[in-house]
């Protein structure tokens, strides 16, 4: 699915998923002052926790959405969907104390 055009209140609640039906690692959009991309880190039968991207900057930020704010993402983000692939990097003291 492409960027969604209308706000959660005017969505067809037909076209709304549960917030259980996502899973960690899903691509969605959420609506955050527009629709933004993010990725679930969490869901329940109530809501669903997402990483996504707040502005148009690298940045990310974390908040918990109700069903009606988000939407499935078919839509590649790099800065999101290849955090796996991101080298993180252990300070020394870390590594030597090991």
């Amino acid at each position: 699915m492409s960027t969604p055009t209308i706000a959660p209140p005017e969505r067809d609640p037909k076209d709304v998923l549960p917030a259980d039906n996502y899973h960690k690692a899903d691509p969605v959009w959420v609506y955050r002052n527009g629709w933004r991309a993010g990725v679930i880190e969490a869901a329940s039968a109530l809501a669903v926790t997402v990483t996504y991207r707040p502005g148009a900057h690298l940045g990310t930020g974390v908040d918990t959405f109700t069903a009606d704010y988000v939407a499935k993402r078919a839509d590649e983000d790099p800065a999101l969907d290849n955090r796996s692939l991101l080298v993180k990097r252990v300070p020394a003291e870390v590594r030597n104390a090991a």
